[in-house]
């Protein structure tokens, strides 16, 4: 299995950005799949997940509004669609997948997924 995350690069406050992840060896529609990111310095943090077969997203607090996920199964990718971009934002964003389903009210730390992409650097800066 293998991820590949891209789309990641400099970009102004307020701008928008959209991250890919394309998979290999896995088909995204039978996986849960979510977005996390590690800024310099600081832990991974949760950003997004969408369960597969029709689950539910889940948001961390600082992207809700702002990010949303976008599944193409035909192209077996998903995409991390970023607005409203804040320098709070900078960070290396990751892709990984779990064949786990979440339920609301649940904050995914990570060591639930099974496999992971290597990542793509996002920078928010004027």
């Amino acid at each position: 299995v293998q991820l590949q995350a891209s789309g990641g690069g400099l970009v102004q406050p307020g701008g928008s950005l959209r991250l890919s992840c394309a998979a290999s060896g896995v088909t995204f529609n039978l996986y849960t799949v979510g977005w996390f990111r590690q800024a310099p310095g600081k832990e991974r943090e949760f950003v997004l997940v969408n369960s597969w077969a029709g689950g539910i997203t889940l948001f961390a607090d600082s992207v809700k509004g702002r990010f949303t996920i976008q599944r193409d199964n035909a192209k077996n990718t998903v995409d991390l669609q970023m607005n409203s971009l804040k320098p709070e934002d900078t960070a290396v964003y990751y892709c990984a997948v779990t064949r786990r389903r979440f339920s609301t009210g649940v904050s995914p730390t990570g060591n639930e997924f099974n496999y992971w992409g290597q990542g793509t650097l996002v920078t928010v800066s004027s």
